[in-house]
């Protein structure tokens, strides 16, 4: 799969105009990192589909189009931004626990942790009985049959997949669920009349544009970002009980400003709802169904504003046994094969992920992409729209690219090798370092006008 006709996917499945792939210029190849998996045309076209529809929206309030330029080494770098992430010149933060990782079962398969929320620790420490140290956590998992330990690790809520093989994985009910899916869906949900975006002074592609962002760690974060660095209005919403990484903050945080709502009590709903009368897009990653409980699903929100995108990004897909399990990036590359392929073509025991968060990385990309393809909707059709994205279909398609035998020898990326990638901004959190975008606008460059800022650093209000 070549990154121009992955683009030409992703543009097709959006039904967006052909002839805007005409305006845009791909150029690097893989592998451009240490994996089998074609990860830099995954990031390239998920990068460029963004970029495209900021030009394309951009075109609608101007009349003039504008080229788009995507290098893959620079995509690269975005999809590892928080690894190239630092702060006054230090060393890069740590993102994960130490309990976090690949453990043996007794029945001698492998079941992948993911331990990086406190709440998450604590329970699987509770269901194996051991204490908080990663040869105590082994101990304890070599006592278990996997497949039963994932199931009960599931079943309590927690974070873990047992390795799969990709024909494992492609049996399982879940995947059958999502096989027929496309790789995203942007649906009508309402009706609106027509909102042409303002043309007047509109210096950037989402100039008053307003995004409330209700998603943490890479995902979700990741789709908010994109759309601040094209100019959007991006509020990030928090809870206040609820758990971040402060690095991804920081990261993922530029150009928004961050303010806390308590979703638990009506008070806090009222303010959110109030939010979205005045918002364009709502960009949320709980599980699905999680805020419909609270009166803040697609539809209901589709009645209080009339003309809202609400994107939903989730784990595991929509349909399916596992739409409710919790996930997260290496979790979903454990359970679909992802890292057992890894493993088999590298040799040695233990499974190995990408060389990056690449499902979470291009599932924000195709959020963003997808908003804007519904802002461009809305502007010439009317209507409300609700997009959808999840790990488990993006993982689907990059595994049908196809695999490189040797790509895993290619040599790592350092931080060395990419500062040319890199920006340094002033911040409350100090001098911070990080990836640029990667997408190059002829007329209309891509840029944070905000540091990250603090959880809660502002008021939930719009300027």
């Amino acid at each position: 799969m070549t990154p121009e006709l992955a683009l030409k996917h992703i543009w097709t499945v959006a039904g967006c105009d052909p002839t805007a792939l005409r305006s845009v210029t791909l150029s690097g190849a893989d592998p451009g990192l240490p994996s089998v998996y074609q990860v830099g045309n995954l990031a390239s076209a998920t990068i460029a589909a963004t970029g495209l529809a900021a030009a394309e929206f951009h075109r609608l309030r101007t009349g003039r189009r504008q080229h788009v330029t995507v290098q893959t080494r620079r995509a690269l770098a975005s999809f590892r931004s928080e690894r190239y992430l630092r702060i006054d010149g230090g060393p890069p933060p740590v993102l994960r626990d130490p309990v976090t990782g690949f453990y043996e079962t007794r029945d001698g398969r492998w079941i992948q942790l993911h331990t990086n929320f406190a709440h998450h620790l604590h329970g699987v420490l509770q269901v194996l009985g051991c204490d908080n140290d990663p040869a105590a956590v082994a101990k304890a998992i070599r006592g278990w049959d996997g497949a039963t330990l994932d199931q009960t690790l599931a079943d309590a809520g927690l974070c873990a997949a047992l390795i799969r093989t990709p024909d494992e994985w492609a049996a399982l009910d879940q995947a059958q669920a999502i096989a027929g899916l496309p790789l995203f869906e942007i649906e009508r949900i309402g009706d609106a009349p027509p909102e042409a975006p303002r043309q007047a002074g509109a210096e950037r592609p989402l100039e008053g544009v307003r995004v409330l962002d209700l998603s943490r760690i890479i995902a979700g974060p990741v789709a908010g970002r994109a759309l601040a660095q094209h100019g959007a209005d991006v509020l990030m919403i928090n809870g206040p009980h609820l758990p971040n990484i402060a690095p991804l903050v920081i990261d993922n945080g530029r150009g928004k400003r961050s303010a806390v709502v308590d979703l638990r009590d009506a008070g806090g709903r009222e303010t959110l709802r109030g939010l979205a009368e005045r918002a364009d897009v709502f960009l949320q990653a709980y599980r699905p169904g999680a805020l419909a409980a609270r009166g803040l699903g697609p539809e209901e929100l589709a009645r209080i504003r009339p003309g809202i995108v609400y994107v939903s990004v989730c784990a595991y897909g929509y349909e399916g046994p596992w739409a409710q399990r919790r996930g997260f990036d290496s979790l979903v590359q454990s359970a679909s094969g992802i890292a057992f392929t890894e493993r088999q073509a590298a040799g040695g025991d233990a499974p190995r992920h990408l060389p990056c968060q690449a499902l979470d990385h291009a599932t924000g990309y195709l959020a963003a992409f997808g908003a804007m393809a519904a802002l461009a909707r809305r502007a010439t059709e009317g209507g409300s729209w609700h997009v959808r994205v999840s790990l488990a279909q993006t993982g689907r398609w990059l595994q049908s690219f196809g695999t490189m035998p040797d790509g895993w020898q290619t040599p790592d990326v350092t931080l060395d090798d990419v500062r040319d990638c890199l920006m340094t901004v002033d911040s409350e959190f100090g001098r911070v370092s990080g990836v640029k975008p990667a997408e190059e606008l002829s007329e209309t460059p891509a840029y944070f006008s905000l540091p990250p800022a603090r959880v809660g650093a502002h008021e939930a209000r719009w300027w």
